[in-house]
């Protein structure tokens, strides 16, 4: 069970059936059963594994995939995560839009190579330089804005 809490699912019942569970948990559940296998050389492509996740296990999750990592894994992450993106080896920066606007590689390398980058969005977010503001009320389900 030990897997279950590093990947961010201690709160499910252990009686939970599987079509209940969200594309993101099924993800780590399966995520959590492979750390368990102790596989070496296998690629894992993972996509968003940090959606839903509370902070502190989005920390566990990042140290997990790591683990996987240093245990001789390739570990493949799509991710808009900040703080996994911090603390990914090596970021591909696609875009420079989404949809048929995107799917070139605008920047890759390190964290600071995408800083640097200055034709990188996701550089200018990084380095602070644009931000995402939270709105002060947030409209609740069916509210007109």
């Amino acid at each position: 069970l030990e897997f279950l809490v590093n990947v961010g699912l201690d709160y499910l019942a252990l009686e939970r059936s599987a079509e209940t569970l969200s594309g993101g948990e099924g993800q780590r559940i399966r995520l959590a059963s492979q750390i368990g296998s102790g596989l070496t050389g296998v690629m894992y492509v993972l996509d968003e594994p940090s959606i839903g996740l509370h902070q502190r296990d989005n920390a566990r999750l990042i140290a997990t995939l790591k683990h996987l990592r240093d245990l001789g894994n390739s570990v493949i992450v799509v991710e808009h995560d900040e703080e996994a993106i911090r603390s990914s080896d090596h970021v591909l920066d696609m875009g420079p839009g989404a949809g048929e606007a995107g799917g070139r590689v605008v920047a890759e390398g390190t964290v600071d190579d995408i800083i640097a980058n200055r034709g990188s969005l996701t550089g200018r977010y990084l380095a602070r330089e644009m931000s995402i503001e939270v709105p002060a009320r947030r409209n609740r389900p069916g509210e007109q804005k």
